[in-house]
C-alpha cells in the first residue's frame, strides 16, 4: 500500500482526537471555494509522522459540488528529486462553516478536520489550515515562495492561536520549480 496513504489515514485518525485543553479554533469568516480551488505549494508545516519523507509537497483542490472537493496531495519521497508520490482524496465542506471547515477523506472512513484559519481574503494568494487539537498546521501559497513579512505574520497568526510555531518545518527553497 502507498507510504503516504497510510500515513494520511494516521492523520485523519489522530486529528480528531482531543489532545489538550485549547480555547475553539477560530476561523476565517468565509471561503470562497471556487477561488480557493487549485494548486497550492507548502511553505511550512508542523512535524507529522506521514509527511517525514516528503518534500516539495503540494495539494491541488478542485470542486466536485457544493459541498464536495477533490483533492490530490504529492510529494517528493526522500529528496527534492525523489520519486514524486501522491495521494487523492475528498474534502466535504462543514455544514454552517462558510466553507471554513472542512473534513478531508483519503481512506474511507477516516476523516481529518482541515480548518481554514488565515487566509488572504483579497486575493487567496496564501492560507494556514490547522487542526483544533493545534497538532497540524500547514502554511500553503500559490507559488513555492512567500515573502518573509507574509510568511512571519501568518507565523505570528498560528502563534496566537495555540500552534507551536516554533517547530515549523520549512520547505527547502531549491523546491521551486520542481515539478
Amino acid at each position: 500500500m502507498n507510504k503516504i496513504i497510510v500515513v494520511l489515514v494516521l492523520l485523519m485518525t489522530l486529528s480528531s482526537c482531543k489532545t489538550a485543553n485549547y480555547p475553539p479554533l477560530s476561523v476565517v469568516d468565509y471561503v470562497d471555494i471556487e477561488r480557493y480551488q487549485g494548486k497550492w505549494h507548502e511553505i511550512a508545516r508542523l512535524p507529522n509522522s506521514f509527511q517525514d519523507d516528503c518534500y516539495c509537497s503540494t495539494a491541488e483542490y478542485k470542486i466536485i459540488d457544493s459541498v464536495t472537493i477533490s483533492v490530490k496531495n504529492e510529494c517528493r519521497e526522500d529528496s527534492i528529486n525523489g520519486e514524486l508520490d501522491y495521494v487523492n482524496g475528498k474534502a466535504f465542506v462543514v455544514d454552517g462553516s462558510n466553507n471554513a471547515k472542512l473534513k478531508v477523506q483519503f481512506f474511507w472512513p477516516f476523516k481529518g478536520d482541515y480548518w481554514i484559519i488565515d487566509l488572504d481574503q483579497d486575493e487567496y494568494q496564501y492560507v494556514t489550515v490547522g487542526s483544533p487539537s493545534r497538532k497540524y498546521m500547514w502554511i500553503l501559497a500559490r507559488d513555492p515562495m512567500l515573502k518573509s513579512e507574509q510568511l512571519n505574520k501568518l507565523i505570528d497568526n498560528a502563534k496566537n492561536k495555540g500552534f507551536a510555531v516554533e517547530n515549523l518545518i520549512f520547505t527547502d527553497e531549491s523546491c521551486n520549480g520542481n515539478k
